[in-house]
C-alpha cells in the first residue's frame, strides 16, 4: 500500500491530471488506493451497482457486454490511463454498462465514487477536468458499441 506522497507521485505521472494543481492532486491521492489485480478477476458485472471507479496504471482490462442470443461479447480492452467503472459517477443510475475482467496483471488507482464526487463538488476545476475526461471515455465507448452493433446488424441481413 502506498502512502500519501507516493500516491500523489503516481497521480502526478498520469497525463489525465496534468492540468491540476498540486493541491488537487494531493486531494485525489487522499481518496485513492493502488490495487493490484490478477488475470481473470471480475471487477464488476454489467447491470451491477458498483461503488468504485478505477484508473488503470498498468495492465489490461477486457470490457464485455451481454448480447441476447450471443452471450457476453468483448467490445474493448482498457489499458494504461483508461478508466473503468465510470458509471459509478452517474448521479441516478450508477449501473455498470458492461462487465470488466482483468486481462493481464494490473495496477489501478481505485476511487470511491462518493469520495470522488465530493472532491469534484468542492473543487470546481478538478470536477471540470474529471468530467471532461470521463465524457471523452463515454463518447468513445458509445461509438465503439454503435459500430459493433452496426456490424452485427449487417451480418444478419
Amino acid at each position: 500500500m502506498l502512502n500519501l506522497s507516493q500516491t500523489t507521485a503516481v497521480i502526478q505521472s498520469i497525463p489525465w491530471f496534468l492540468d491540476l494543481s498540486h493541491e488537487s492532486m494531493t486531494r485525489l491521492a487522499a481518496i485513492a488506493e493502488m490495487v493490484s489485480l490478477e488475470p481473470g478477476v471480475t471487477i464488476f458485472h454489467e447491470g451491477d451497482q458498483h461503488p468504485h471507479l478505477y484508473l488503470i496504471f498498468e495492465g489490461k482490462v477486457r470490457l464485455e457486454s451481454f448480447v441476447p442470443g450471443r452471450g457476453s461479447l468483448p467490445f474493448s480492452i482498457a489499458e494504461a490511463f483508461d478508466v473503468v467503472g465510470w458509471s459509478s459517477l452517474t448521479p441516478v443510475v450508477r449501473q455498470m454498462t458492461c462487465t470488466a475482467i482483468v486481462e493481464s496483471s494490473s495496477k489501478m488507482l481505485k476511487f470511491s465514487a462518493q469520495s470522488l464526487m465530493a472532491c469534484c463538488e468542492s473543487d470546481c476545476f478538478l470536477g471540470f477536468v474529471i468530467m471532461r475526461r470521463l465524457a471523452n471515455i463515454v463518447a468513445s465507448r458509445l461509438l465503439t458499441h454503435r459500430l459493433q452493433l452496426l456490424e452485427i446488424i449487417s451480418c444478419h441481413k
